[in-house]
């Protein structure tokens, strides 16, 4: 927000008109929300801290690479991706997480039908989803797939299969998709999605020949409660959660002794919510 004449202004990355897709349809995108050549820059850079620290950014090491690397903390606080959750969520939000989404190339991964909600543990689901891309998301390199009006619906029941191909943590899915009603979200490098927490969603392999790389992040309105585990925030604007929670720094820079303390503490709290009730687990 930003004061003009005395009065606070909200301010304004969509449009009324994308708001309300976004209420109806439960996304909105593409977002232009910085050029194609600062995707780029933050691309190499990425590459980069792989290249220098290849198991803290492995296909087992793919949350919260935030609060360890400058570039993806870089990406976090970009202004008009936060613009764009102020419209959507409201002034008073904190990060609760990030996943890096990094498909090599003509590869069998994929992302099966799931809701986000199911098992983050947070509720009323006043929170949203941000898929930034650094590079293109095509069909051809198995870009983010939605169910358009499905968070208008209940929770869906998913099963787990810890299916070797499905990169999602418990590989769960939700049966019965009428895929004939499946959107596919094109983004070009600096482009992003918004999406519900609720919004039927999923991917296919990437069968280009390129990288498909982009970074996901859960931004929470303060209100929302959680319902298992610890809280861990990262504030980004306005106010804080009133209940407990523990607030986290931004890293200074990449991997210090502090940051990857940071980001393990996180871990351990991630991987207790989401895979409670299996006795099964695999990195992520």
């Amino acid at each position: 927000m930003w004061l003009v004449s005395g009065r606070l202004v909200m301010k304004k990355k969509l449009t009324q008109a994308d708001v309300a897709f976004y209420r109806e349809f439960g996304y909105v995108a593409p977002v232009d929300v910085m050029s194609p050549i600062d995707a780029k820059q933050l691309f190499l850079q990425f590459e980069d801290a792989e290249k220098r620290f290849p198991e803290a950014l492995s296909a087992s090491s793919r949350t919260n690479a935030h609060l360890t690397f400058m570039c993806i903390d870089a990406i976090a606080h970009n202004e008009a991706i936060l613009d764009a959750v102020e419209n959507l969520i409201g002034s008073d939000f904190y990060l609760r997480e990030s996943v890096i989404f990094a498909k090599p190339p003509d590869n069998e991964g994929f992302f099966s039908w799931h809701q986000d909600a199911i098992y983050m543990g947070l509720t009323p689901y006043d929170f949203v989803n941000v898929w930034c891309a650094l590079t293109e998301s095509s069909d051809e390199a198995g870009c983010l797939r939605v169910i358009p009006g499905s968070h208008l619906g209940s929770l869906r029941a998913h099963e787990d299969t810890f299916a070797e191909k499905n990169m999602l943590t418990r590989g769960h899915q939700i049966e019965n998709v009428n895929e004939n009603l499946a959107r596919n979200i094109l983004l070009k490098p600096g482009q992003a999605s918004f999406h519900h927490p609720k919004m039927i969603h999923g991917s296919l392999p990437n069968r280009s020949l390129n990288r498909r790389v982009g970074v996901a992040f859960w931004y929470v309105a303060a209100h929302v409660q959680l319902t298992v585990g610890k809280r861990f925030i990262l504030p980004m604007r306005g106010r804080c959660p009133d209940t407990e929670s523990t607030v986290l720094n931004r890293p200074e820079k990449d991997m210090s002794a502090e940051s990857v303390a940071q980001r393990a503490m996180v871990r351990q709290n991630y991987e207790n919510i989401m895979y409670r009730g299996t006795d099964r687990a695999r990195r992520y």
